[in-house]
Order: C-alpha cells, then sequence, then structure tokens
C-alpha cells in the first residue's frame, strides 16, 4: 500500500489528541478498520472528548504489543540486527489476532498496539515492505474498533532523531498523544525520549511540557480514571530492580513513577519484553505483555483484555488461541454488566 493508498485509512489526527469516535470521519471501507494517525496531537475524529469524559459505565479495550514484522526470522538465524527478510508467522499471527478481537461481543472500545510495529529499523532494508504488509493486515479490523498505536525503539530508533519520529508521525501518526474514552483519560508516550533522547533534545523537552500538562488534568480528577501507554515498561518486576535493556533507567522510572502517582495514574500498559511480566509500585500497576511476534519466554503468542470498572483495571492476558475459540471468559464479562 503506498502511502497515497494508506491516506484513506490511517488517519491523521489534529492537536496531540486522539479523537476517534465521532461519526462520518473513517473513510475505509465497510468492515476495514479506520487505524487513526494521531499527528499533531489530535486524532481529527475518533473519540470525541466531549462525549467520551464522562462516565457511563464498565467497559472494555484489548492491549496488544510487538507484531514487530521481521524479527522471527532474524532471531532464527541470529541475526537481529539485519536480518528479517521474511515476515510470514507475523502476518499470519496478527492475522489471527485481528480474527479474534473482530468476532468478540461486545466490541472493545479500542485495540491498542504498544509499539514495534515493524523489525527493521529507520533506514534498515525491510522496513518499506514490513510497513505495507502491516498496514495492510491492519486494515482488516473492525471499522467500529479503533485502532491506536504506540512507537517503540524499533519504530523511531534506539537513539531516535527528528528525521525518525518525522518518519514515524508521516507513517503512523503522533509519537504521543492522548485521548478519552468512556470517562476515562488515556496517554500515549513516546518512551524512546525516556532512554535515550541524546539526539533529539528538544522533542523530549516538548513531550516533557505536554506530559505536565496532561498530568495536571488527571490529577485535578476529571477523570474517572487515568491510564499510560508506552512501549518499554518502567520496570520488569520491581521499582528497585537493576537496569536492563528491558526497562527504563532507574532515575527515570522513579521520577515517572513518583510523577504518575501523584496525578493518580492507575496503571502502565507496555510491551517490549516479549513476555509477561509487571508489578505495583504503592498503587500504581505496571503491566508488560508478551508478544504477537516472537515470544522470548515461555508465554504464548496472546493479546491482554482489559476491563475498566468505576473501581478498578482488571486485566488478562490470553493467548491466541484461546481468545479465538472461546473469548472473554464469563467472570470478566460479568464485570461490564455492573452499573
Amino acid at each position: 500500500m503506498s502511502a497515497e493508498e494508506a491516506g484513506g485509512v490511517f488517519h491523521k489526527a489534529q492537536g496531540r489528541t486522539l479523537d476517534a469516535f465521532s461519526a462520518g470521519t473513517a473513510s475505509s471501507s465497510p468492515g476495514e478498520a479506520g487505524v487513526f494517525r494521531a499527528a499533531e496531537r489530535f486524532a481529527g475524529g475518533t473519540f470525541s472528548p466531549e462525549k467520551e469524559r464522562e462516565w457511563k459505565g464498565p467497559f472494555y479495550f484489548i492491549q496488544g504489543a510487538d507484531p514487530q514484522f521481521g524479527l522471527m526470522k532474524a532471531w532464527s538465524t541470529g541475526d537481529s540486527d539485519s536480518g528479517g527478510d521474511e515476515w510470514e508467522q507475523e502476518i499470519r499471527l496478527t492475522e489471527q489476532a485481528i480474527q479474534a478481537i473482530n468476532k468478540l461481543n461486545p466490541k472493545p472500545r479500542f485495540f491498542v498496539l504498544c509499539g514495534d510495529l515493524i523489525h527493521a529499523m529507520p533506514g534498515a532494508c525491510w522496513r518499506k515492505e514490513q510497513t505495507e504488509d502491516l498496514q495492510r493486515v491492519l486494515r482488516r479490523v473492525d471499522s467500529e474498533i479503533p485502532l491506536v498505536l504506540v512507537s517503540g525503539n524499533h519504530d523511531v530508533g534506539n537513539a531516535p532523531t527528528p528525521e525518525t519520529i518525522a518518519e514515524f508521525q508521516q507513517t503512523w501518526g503522533d509519537d504521543y498523544f492522548s485521548f478519552w474514552v468512556g470517562g476515562v483519560l488515556f496517554l500515549v508516550l513516546n518512551s524512546q525520549l525516556l532512554c535515550d533522547a541524546s539526539r533529539c533534545p528538544a522533542l523530549k523537552q516538548a513531550q516533557d511540557r505536554w506530559l505536565e500538562q496532561q498530568l495536571s488534568t488527571a490529577g485535578q480528577r476529571e477523570c474517572r480514571h487515568a491510564v499510560v501507554f508506552q512501549h518499554i515498561p518502567l520496570f520488569l518486576e520491581s521499582i528497585d530492580e537493576d537496569d536492563d535493556y528491558f526497562n527504563l533507567s532507574k532515575t527515570v522510572r522513579k521520577e515517572m513513577a513518583d510523577k504518575f502517582l501523584k496525578a493518580g495514574i492507575r496503571a502502565v500498559f507496555s510491551g517490549h519484553y516479549h513476555r509477561n511480566a509487571g508489578g505495583t509500585y504503592k498503587k500504581l500497576d505496571m503491566v508488560v505483555s508478551s508478544a504477537l511476534g516472537l515470544q522470548m519466554g515461555k508465554d504464548t503468542h496472546g493479546l491482554r483484555v482489559v476491563v475498566v470498572t468505576a473501581e478498578k483495571i482488571i486485566h488478562r492476558y490470553y493467548s491466541l488461541d484461546e481468545l479465538s475459540e472461546r473469548g472473554i471468559e464469563d467472570d470478566l464479562m460479568d464485570l461490564m454488566k455492573k452499573k
């Protein structure tokens, strides 16, 4: 799919806020997703903030991470840096995930992918082809299920530059933005700016300023809950664990976690680890979901179902086979019947 052809499907947003529920804005074909691009921090016509700021009862969404087209082949050959010239396995897995999501009833309010959409780094071989194939597959998400895309290190680079972030914005939409659904404020962060912003310090400063404004809104308790999506976890199990490739540095994670807690953030959802993990820090839930694509541990390819009630946020990881064959379990469905 060319950029021109994708234009009718991958909608740009306006003003650093994803707006996905206004009627009549998605131009995708029936049964195909409007993959709403958050550009200029406001995704035009996806989630209407005026309507969505009000709590109307429990709902759920689906979280996935790391489809990472090309990694499975690269990993199998031991060349994870420059390999990845095949991605049929990832295509099949992502198609299975979409089929499972499309069958769910009631439909999830949205489907969020927490980064590493493809494996090829900026400027690497196969990046264009992997991107086009992922765009083609994502068009199959039901048009009534908005798709929220988070940037990962393979999407913007381990040390992003203004150019690599601009490329992500042009292809997928903004690298950080916010949106409201059902009285809940959701914040999407570019976690790579928290890892290494040495080549784009001004962009990190801009995200920092924007985040302070968003946390102020959350801190004023104008929302029922507030939730963060980012690719790299704050931590894998404990706020005090050692620094690792798969977490943020101790200094940064503690600073961010304390800011989130002060603002009343309830949970942070991430990927990157290719395994399920997570823990709590005081009242903050750090949720690390395994991958749609390559598994690096004992988990299976899967998705996380997240139920939001008036009092709490409950989540459960399902293998793709489980979700495809049995759907969501009754105890979670029952939570959504309570007002």
